[in-house]
C-alpha cells in the first residue's frame, strides 16, 4: 500500500517509528511484511534520510536482529539496488557512512552484526576505494590487525579479502607489507583469525595475475596446511572444512601455485581423505581438492600424472569410498526404481563421481595401471562390497579410459562374467552396470569380439525371478549391448532373447516389465527387418499393455510400451505396420485427449513416439498429423519456469527466522543463502544479489518437442506446410533462448526444414504458396538466424547454426537473399574464426608448460577436433555463398581469406589443411575472377598436398586441380604435366582401392578424365586414356562417378579410338556401372550405356560380360537387369 506524506515524514525522522518499520519488515506474516516493504520502497526516494536512519539503527538499536538487518540493508541499498543509492547520497552523508561503518565495526560487540558491517564496508569500498577513494580505510584496517583483538583482526582480514577481489591493482604496491601481516595472522592463536587469514591469502592468490606476485605467498603453504591440521586436532571439523574449501579455490584458480610444495600438500590432504575417524564431509572435501587438481588440465596440464605414486594412492582412496554401501532390504524388494540407491552412503555416491572425473582428466594411461593392480584382487575378495566396488569402478572409468581399456577387452569381459555369476545380488547388478557402460564406451568392438559370452550371460540373469532388480538391470545392459552392435551378430540370439523378454513382460514385476520393454525396443531398432518374424507375437502384447496400463502406478510402463511400439514399427517398416497404424494412432489420440498429469512420463514418450511413427509411415502419416501437433506445439511453447528472487525475498525468510534467536542471530543475504533442501529438478544461478531458479524438467520437454517438430518437418516436407507459420513463430525466437543450449540447437536445426517445406510446396504449385511466400518466410527466418549466429555463446551450438545458414542459402534463389544479409553473415563468420584462433592460442600455451605430456597432447587434439568441426562449417558456408553468388561475393571472401590462409600451412593439422583447401576449391570452381586472380598462388599448395599421407587432404587437393583443368584450360596448361605426374601417382598406387583411399582415388581418376578431355593436345593421350579406363569404374564418390561414366559414354559414342580400342574392358566397366544403379550413372546416360552394351555383346566375348555380371551382388544384378530392359531403376 502507498504511504502518506505524513507517514513518510514520521519514519524519516527516525527513532522508534523507523525501528518499528524494521520490525514489520521482519514479520513472518507475508501480508504484514508486504505492506512494510511497500513503505520501504517509498523511503528510497529520500536517500540521505534513509541511509542515516539505518546507520542509527546499526549503531544504537538494542535489538541484535535489528542491528544486523540494518547492516544488511545498508549494503543492499547503497551498492546493490537498482539503482544503488550511494551515488544519490550527498557528500556529507557519504562521508558520514564511511566514518560510522568503521566506528560500528570497531565497537559492535556481537559478531553476527559485525560480520554484516564488514560486508557493508567491503561493498562501499568496492565502489569508492580507487575513485574517489577512502584514504581512512587502509590505516584503519592495519590498526585493527595490530590491535591484537581477535575480533577486529578477523574483521580487517575479511575486508582485505573482499578488496582483493575488486582492487588488487591498488593493493599490489603494498604486497610486501600485506604478505608479512597475513603470515603473522596465520600463526595467531585464535582460530577465527587463522581462518580469516586463510581466506584472505586465498583471495589474493586468486586475484593476482602474475605468477611472480602469487609466489610471494608460496612460503605460507605449510602454515596454511597447519591451520587445517590444528582444526582437526581440536576436533573442529567445520573449520577444517572451511580451510579445505580455501585450498580447493586455489586449486581451481591457480593450481601451479602449489607446484613447488605439491608433494607435501598432496600427502597431507590424502591423509585427511583416508582418515576413517573424520566426518564424511571433511574426507570428501579433501578428495575434492585432489580431484580438482587432476582436472586443472588447462592451467597445469600433466602435473598430477607426474607426481610419484599419486594416481594409485588417489585411486585406492576413492575405491575405499565405494565401500560405503550396505545391503538394504528396500533395494531387494523392487517394484520400481524408487529405492535403487538404498544402502548407498554419501561417500559411495561421491566416490563414483570422482572416479569418473579422474578418469576423464587423467586418462587411461594413468588410471588403468592403478586399476589393474587393485581391481582383480578386490574382485576375488570375500567381502561382497569390494567385489561390488570393483564392478562399479569399471562402469565409472570406462568412458575416460576407453582407448586403453579397448586393448584389454578379454580380461574386462572375464571380470564382468565373474560378476554376473556372483552369489550376491548387488554384485550381479553392478556387473550389469559395468557391462552396459562398457558396451557403450568400448563398443562395438566389445560386442563383436565377445558377444558369445556376454549375451547368454545376460539372458541367464533374466531368469532370476527372486531378484527382480537384477532382472531389470540385465535388460538395461541388453539395451546398451544392442545400441552399439552390428545387425549381423544378432540372428543366433533373437529367438531366445525375444522369448525371454516376452516372458518378463507377462510374468515379471513392474520394474522388470519396464526394463523388458526398453530392451525389446532396442532389439527391434537394431535388428530392423529381422524383427518382422516376431511382429505378430510382440505387437498384440504391446498393444494390450498400452491399453491396460492406465493407473498411476503403471504410467511409465504404458509410456515404454508406446516407445516400444514406435521402434518396432520403424524396424518392420511401413508395409508391415500399416494395418496396425490406425489402432495405434487412435490410442495415441485418446492419450492426447486424456489430460495427462504434469508429471506423467507418457507425454515425453508420446512426443518421440509420434515422430518415429511419422518416419515409419512417411507421407501416409499426414492424416494423423492433427493428432500429434497440438500437444507438440504446446510443449514447444513452454515458457521456462524461471523465478527471479529479488534481495528482500531471498533474505527475509532467514532474517525472520533468525530474529527469534538470541544472541546467535544469523541473517543470510544472497551471497550466503543456502537452500535447506535443493529441488533436483531445479537449477539455481546467482546473478549479483538475484537468485534465479529454473525448472529444468519443463525445459527438457521443450527440447524434446522442438526436436520432434524438426523430424516432422523434415519427413513430411510440403505436407507440413499447414503448420509452418505457427512453428516458425515459435522457433525463430528460440534461436536466442539463452536458458538452454539444446533448445537453440533444435531451433537452428528446424528453421531450414520449415523453409524447405515452403520451397517444396511452391515447387509443386501447392495452393497458396508461391515464390513470394517463400521470400516472405525467408525474411522472417534468415535475419534472426544470422543475428543469433553472432551472439551464440556455446561453441557446440555454432555448427548447427552455420549449417542452417548454409542450407538456407543453398535452398533459395540468389535474388531472395538481400545484400545486407550476406554482409552480416560474413561479419559473423569472421568473428567466429577470430574467436576460434584466440582459443587455439590459449591451447598452444598449455603445450609450453613443463608438465605437458602425451596424455595432454591427446586431450588437446580432441579439443582441436571440436574446433575443426567449426572451421569445416564456416568453410561450407563460404562454399555455399560462392556457389550461389559467384564473383559477386568474392570481395567478402577475400576479406575472410587472411583467417583461412594460415590453415594451409604445413604446421597445421591435416584436417585444418583439408578445410582450407576446400575453400580454395570452391573459389576456383565458382568464382571466375577469383580463379584468375589466385590460381598462381594456390596451385603449388594443391600440387604439394596431392602427395599428403592423409587421404582426405589428397582428395580435395586433386579435386581442385581437376576444377582448374576443366574450368580454365589456359591456366592449367602450364602445370598439366606436373599435375598428370601427381595424379597418376595416386591412381596407380598399390593401395589406391583400399577403403580409406578410395575417395581420393576416385577424385584423382576424375581429374585424369578431365585432363584427357580438355588437354589431349599436351599429353600422351593414348597412355592417359589407358590409365583412366583401367581405373574405371568409380564406386566411392557417386558425384565424380556419374561425371566420369558420362564422359566414358561421350567418348564411346564419339568413337574415340584411345577408349574404343579396348572393348572388353569397356564392357566389363559398363556392367559394373549399370549394376550400381542411378548412384553411379544418371538415368538417361544409363539407358544409353545399356543400349551400347547390348550392341557390344556381338563383338565382345560372352565370358567377359558373364564374369562381370557374376561379380555383382543380388541387388546390383537386379539394377543391371532393370537398366538392360530399357527402364531406369529406382533410386536407393
Amino acid at each position: 500500500m502507498a504511504a502518506s506524506t505524513t507517514d513518510v515524514g514520521v519514519l524519516l525522522a527516525g527513532g522508534a517509528p523507523f525501528e518499528g518499520l524494521i520490525a514489520q519488515l521482519l514479520l513472518p506474516d507475508n501480508e504484514g511484511r508486504s505492506s512494510a516493504e511497500a513503505v520501504f520502497q517509498t523511503l528510497k526516494y529520500h536517500p540521505d534520510a534513509l541511509v542515516s536512519n539505518f546507520l542509527v539503527v546499526v549503531r544504537s538499536a538494542g535489538d541484535v536482529a535489528h542491528r544486523q538487518f540494518a547492516a544488511v540493508m545498508l549494503k543492499r541499498i547503497l551498492c546493490k539496488d537498482d539503482p544503488p543509492l550511494w551515488a544519490k547520497c550527498s557528500a556529507p552523508v557519504q562521508s558520514h557512512v564511511k566514518n560510522e561503518l568503521l566506528n560500528a565495526l570497531k565497537e559492535e560487540p556481537e559478531k553476527v552484526v559485525s560480520s554484516k558491517v564488514c560486508d557493508a564496508i567491503s561493498e562501499v569500498a568496492s565502489e569508492v576505494f580507487e575513485e574517489p577513494g577512502w584514504p581512512e580505510l587502509p590505516p584503519f584496517l592495519f590498526g585493527c590487525i595490530q590491535s591484537g583483538q581477535p575480533r577486529l583482526m578477523e574483521a580487517s582480514l575479511v575486508i582485505f579479502a573482499s578488496l582483493a577481489e575488486y582492487h588488487i591493482d591498488v593493493l599490489r604496491s603494498q604486497l610486501p607489507t600485506l604478505v608479512q601481516i597475513f603470515g603473522t595472522c596465520l600463526g595467531h592463536a585464535n582460530e577465527d583469525v587463522q581462518l580469516a587469514s586463510l581466506r584472505v591469502i586465498s583471495n589474493f592468490i586468486q586475484a593476482l595475475d602474475e605468477p611472480t606476485d602469487r609466489d610471494k605467498f608460496s612460503h605460507m603453504i605449510p602454515a596454511m596446511l597447519a591451520c587445517i591440521g590444528a582444526s582437526l586436532n581440536r576436533q573442529d571439523e567445520a573449520s577444517a572444512q572451511e580451510g579445505l574449501e580455501v585450498f580447493i579455490e586455489v586449486a581451481e584458480a591457480h593450481p601451479r601455485f602449489l607446484r613447488k610444495q605439491l608433494v607435501e600438500v598432496v600427502q597431507a590432504v590424502l591423509q585427511i581423505a583416508r582418515a576413517e575417524q573424520l566426518e564424511d564431509a571433511t574426507r570428501q572435501l579433501a578428495a575434492e581438492f585432489l580431484v580438482t587438481l587432476c582436472e586443472a588440465r588447462e592451467k597445469a596440464p600433466g602435473m598430477m600424472r607426474k607426481l610419484p605414486n599419486f594416481v594409485p594412492n588417489l585411486f585406492e582412496t576413492l575405491m575405499m569410498f565405494l565401500l560405503d554401501v550396505e545391503d538394504d532390504e528396500q533395494w531387494h524388494g523392487a517394484d520400481s526404481d524408487q529405492h535403487e540407491e538404498a544402502g548407498a552412503g554419501d561417500r559411495f555416491q561421491f566416490g563414483q563421481e570422482c572416479l569418473d572425473r579422474i578418469s576423464m582428466s587423467l586418462g587411461g594411461n594413468a588410471i588403468v595401471p592403478a586399476a589393474g593392480v587393485l581391481l582383480p584382487t578386490w574382485l576375488r575378495d570375500g567381502d561382497w562390497r569390494k567385489r561390488h566396488a570393483t564392478l562399479i569402478c569399471l562402469a565409472q572409468i570406462a568412458e575416460g579410459c576407453a582407448k586403453v581399456m579397448a586393448k584389454q577387452l578379454g580380461p574386462l569381459t572375464d571380470m564382468c562374467l565373474q560378476g554376473l555369476q556372483d552369489s550376491h545380488a548387488k554384485v550381479r547388478w553392478a556387473a550389469c552396470q559395468a557391462l552396459g557402460q562398457m558396451c557403450t564406451d568400448l563398443g562395438p568392438e566389445l560386442q563383436n569380439d565377445h558377444h558369445a559370452k556376454l549375451l547368454p550371460a545376460l539372458m541367464a540373469l533374466m531368469d532370476d525371478f527372486n531378484n527382480p532388480r537384477v532382472q531389470a538391470h540385465a535388460c538395461a545392459a541388453t539395451v546398451n549391448f544392442a545400441d552399439n552392435v552390428e545387425e549381423e551378430l544378432l540372428p543366433p540370439y533373437l529367438d531366445s532373447l525375444i522369448m525371454k523378454l516376452l516372458v518378463l513382460l507377462q510374468h515379471g514385476k513392474k520394474l522388470v516389465q519396464e526394463g523388458a520393454l526398453t530392451a525389446m525396443a532396442s532389439i527391434a531398432d537394431c535388428s530392423k527387418a529381422l524383427f518382422v518374424k516376431y511382429y505378430d507375437t510382440v505387437m498384440p502384447l504391446l498393444s494390450s499393455i498400452l491399453v491396460g496400463a492406465t493407473d498411476k502406478a503403471h504410467r511409465l510402463l504404458r509410456a515404454k510400451a508406446l516407445e516400444c511400439i514406435s521402434l518396432v514399427a520403424m524396424a518392420v517398416g511401413k508395409d508391415r505396420f500399416r494395418a496396425d497404424a490406425p489402432k495405434v494412432m487412435q490410442l495415441l489420440a485418446q492419450l492426447q485427449a486424456s489430460q495427462l498429469d504434469a508429471d506423467d512420463p507418457t507425454l515425453s514418450y508420446m512426443l518421440q513416439a509420434g515422430a518415429r511413427l511419422c518416419k515409419c509411415l512417411g507421407q501416409d502419416f499426414l492424416p494423423y498429423l492433427e493428432i500429434v501437433m497440438p500437444s507438440l506445439i504446446a510443449s514447444a511453447k513452454i515458457e521456462p519456469e524461471v523465478k527471479f528472487l529479488p534481495y528482500l525475498e531471498i533474505v527475509m525468510p532467514s532474517v525472520i527466522a533468525s530474529a527469534k534467536i538470541e544472541p546467535e542471530v544469523k541473517v543470510r543475504d544472497a551471497e550466503d543463502e543456502e537452500e535447506e533442501e535443493e529441488d533436483e529438478d531445479c537449477e539455481r544461478i546467482l546473478v549479483g544479489d538475484r537468485l534465479i531458479t529454473i525448472r529444468t524438467s519443463s525445459l527438457e520437454e521443450k527440447v524434446t518437442a522442438c526436436n520432434m517438430l524438426c523430424c516432422y518437418a523434415e519427413e513430411l516436407r510440403e505436407g507440413f506446410l499447414p503448420y509452418v507459420q505457427t512453428v516458425t513463430e515459435i522457433m525463430v525466437p528460440l534461436l536466442k533462448f539463452w536458458f538452454h543450449e539444446e533448445v537453440r540447437r533444435a531451433a537452428a536445426n528446424i528453421v531450414p526444414e520449415l523453409l524447405h517445406s515452403a520451397v517444396a510446396a511452391a515447387s509443386k504449385n501447392q495452393a497458396g504458396v508461391d515464390q513470394a511466400a517463400v521470400a516472405q518466410l525467408l525474411n522472417i527466418i534468415f535475419p534472426p538466424l544470422v543475428e543469433a549466429l553472432g551472439k551464440e555463446p556455446d561453441v557446440d551450438v555454432l555448427p548447427a547454426m552455420l549449417d542452417a545458414v548454409s542450407s538456407i542459402v543453398d535452398m533459395v534463389e540468389p535474388a531472395m537473399i538481400q545484400e545486407e544479409w550476406v554482409s552480416k553473415a560474413f561479419e559473423k563468420f569472421a568473428k567466429i574464426l577470430t574467436e576460434a584462433e584466440e582459443r587455439r592460442v590459449e591451447r598452444l600455451k598449455r603445450q609450453n608448460t613443463e608438465d605437458f605430456d602425451a596424455e595432454e597432447l591427446e586431450a588437446l587434439e580432441e579439443e582441436n577436433q571440436q574446433e575443426e568441426e567449426l572451421f569445416d562449417q564456416v568453410a561450407t558456408c563460404l562454399g555455399t555463398f560462392l556457389k550461389k553468388f559467384n564473383d559477386a561475393v568474392l570481395p567478402l571472401v577475400e576479406r575472410i581469406m587472411p583467417q583461412i590462409a594460415p590453415l594451409l600451412e604445413k604446421t597445421r593439422s591435416n584436417e585444418e589443411r583439408r578445410i582450407a583447401v576446400c575453400v580454395v576449391d570452391d573459389l576456383l570452381e565458382h568464382s571466375p575472377a577469383g580463379r584468375v586472380k589466385y590460381a598462381g598462388q594456390v596451385v603449388p599448395v594443391l600440387l604439394e598436398a596431392c602427395g599428403a599421407d592423409d587421404p582426405d587432404l589428397r582428395q580435395c587437393s586433386v579435386y581442385g586441380l581437376g576444377v582448374l583443368a576443366s574450368k580454365s584450360p589456359e591456366l592449367f596448361k602450364p602445370i598439366a604435366q606436373e599435375t598428370l605426374k601427381r595424379v597418376l601417382a595416386i591412381v596407380q598406387h598399390p593401395g589406391a582401392k583400399e577403403d580409406e583411399n578410395e575417395m581420393a582415388t576416385d577424385n584423382a581418376v576424375s581429374t585424369l578424365g578431365k585432363i584427357l578431355e580438355y588437354h589431349s593436345d599436351v599429353i600422351d593421350s593414348a597412355a592417359v586414356a589407358a590409365a583412366w579406363l583401367a581405373a574405371l569404374p568409380l564406386t566411392a564418390d557417386h558425384v565424380e562417378a556419374q561425371g566420369q561414366h558420362a564422359l566414358l559414354m561421350r567418348l564411346l559414342e564419339a568413337r574415340e579410338p584411345n577408349v574404343s580400342s579396348n572393348l572388353p574392358k569397356v564392357a566389363a566397366v559398363l556392367v559394373r556401372v549399370l549394376g550400381g544403379g542411378t548412384r553411379l550413372i544418371t538415368g538417361d546416360v544409363g539407358l544409353r550405356a545399356a543400349a551400347l552394351l547390348t550392341q557390344l555383346q556381338a563383338s565382345v566375348p560372352a565370358e567377359v560380360i558373364t564374369a562381370a555380371g557374376a561379380a555383382l551382388s543380388a541387388k546390383q544384378q537386379a539394377a543391371f537387369q532393370v537398366y538392360m530392359t530399357g527402364v531406369v531403376p529406382e533410386s536407393d
